[in-house]
């Protein structure tokens, strides 16, 4: 029995249950309430599950009052400022920042997997010639599976490893051939010379009729996206991971099934909602307007890019993100962007409005990160892929995490029913 328990008690006949409470490291203690249909006969309702916990992991904490994100107890704004994409996802699946020769034997075996089946190259030729983005990236990573059916032997952890480096190394292979795909152009191979943000930008915009020169700040802003977008706790992705690998399916079907869920507009497609909302808006002049019709129920706009279901302050990387989109802006020559002093003069005035401030709707990542990409030259259909990539590290970190645990079971929700109550069938000739 735990030190601490909580006790439950039915009013209407009076039994009495203790339920244990757990502690974490950081957060809100936990009621372990895995005993309370078999003590009182009950179970919970949480649509959403936004007060339930699901799991116990190590990996990532959030203090949404706070504005505080952690990746393996290390604040967001240090990795963001000092570290690299891949320095952040060995992190993530291995628990503890890397010395120098781990760092490099990571980035080596990141680079040994970045080509894919030629099979699997053809595979893209299935797709219309408008698929969106997502779809392909879903079903081909959904795919290896059929690439690689002999090392993926969930129980093994080297099966798990080796398909972990798999999918991190061949993701951005897969997201530049869909985007090749997508603009009618010819795929471009992986470069292991390059770095792994590198080597994306490179197999983005590199055609065979001329050279690309891969510009160092927008290697860094978009290695610096990726790393934000590493990992986020237990959002609707990872739990879809972790649901979906609890059943004991592949790594990539789990993988798959993540980027399913991101496609979502409420949460990988958020960003790509923001350029569509700014579009909308038009002009600065038009701001004050739109915030109005943001404020009214009964007006079908909503303000894109503000507040987070986690977050009661500040998004901790929309910080980071918003002094990295003027850098990137300024270098590319575009420092007069119409959307980003749109953006800025958007933020200004629901930060100075009463109605925001009290329900604490703060600007979060999405708000600045497409402003990012479409700078880069990246069409809106594509942001959400560019968010699986920097996801991918976190699925694989949570599903490893989830293997491993040996309080794990298949998921399994309960439900509310409020249906028809038990009725019998009637002969189709007498039902009036």
């Amino acid at each position: 029995m735990a030190d601490k328990t909580v006790t439950m008690t039915d009013n209407e006949t009076g039994k009495k249950a203790d339920m244990p409470v757990r502690q974490g490291t950081h957060g809100s203690d936990v009621i372990d309430i895995r005993s309370l249909h078999s003590d009182l006969g009950y179970f919970t309702y949480d649509p959403g599950y936004s007060t339930s916990g699901s799991c116990q992991s190590d990996i990532t904490y959030i203090d949404g009052d706070q504005g505080v994100l952690l990746y393996r107890g290390y604040p967001i704004e240090q990795l963001a400022e000092h570290a690299s994409f891949l320095e952040v996802a060995r992190l993530l699946i291995h628990g503890d920042l890397p010395n120098k020769n781990e760092l490099e034997a990571f980035d080596q075996a990141i680079t040994h997997h970045t080509m894919v089946n030629e099979s699997l190259r053809i595979f893209f030729n299935g797709f219309h010639y408008n698929a969106h983005p997502m779809a392909m990236l879903t079903g081909v990573v959904g795919s290896l599976s059929a690439f690689y059916h002999d090392t993926i032997d969930i129980t093994d952890p080297e099966n798990r490893l080796l398909s972990a480096h798999r999918i991190i190394a061949k993701m951005p292979t897969i997201a530049g051939a869909a985007f090749k795909h997508m603009v009618g152009e010819p795929f471009v191979h992986p470069l292991n010379r390059l770095s792994y943000t590198g080597n994306l930008l490179n197999m983005l915009f590199a055609r065979p009729s001329e050279d690309y020169e891969i510009n160092p700040v927008a290697e860094r802003a978009l290695d610096q996206l990726l790393i934000l977008h590493a990992d986020h706790e237990q959002n609707a992705s990872t739990s879809t991971v972790r649901l979906a690998g609890s059943t004991g399916t592949n790594p990539f079907a789990a993988i798959s099934s993540g980027c399913a869920a991101l496609w979502g507009p409420a949460h990988g497609g958020a960003n790509e909602a923001v350029l569509r909302m700014l579009s909308e808006i038009g002009t600065v002049e038009a701001v004050p307007k739109y915030i109005e019709k943001a404020k009214d129920k009964n007006d079908p706009f909503r303000l894109m890019g503000f507040g987070h279901r986690v977050y009661k302050n500040y998004d901790p990387r929309a910080t980071i993100i918003r002094k990295t989109c003027h850098e990137v802006l300024d270098e590319l020559g575009v420092g007069n962007d119409p959307q980003l002093e749109l953006a800025i003069r958007l933020e200004e005035i629901a930060l100075a409005d009463d109605y925001f401030v009290e329900r604490k709707l703060y600007p979060n990542v999405d708000f600045y990160s497409g402003i990012i990409y479409r700078a880069l030259g990246i069409p809106k259909e594509f942001f959400t892929v560019l968010f699986a990539i920097g996801r991918t590290p976190g699925w694989i970190a949570q599903w490893m995490e989830m293997l491993s645990d040996p309080e794990q079971r298949i998921g399994r929700p309960r439900q509310l029913y409020t249906g028809a109550a038990r009725r019998d069938y009637v002969p189709l000739h007498r039902r009036g």
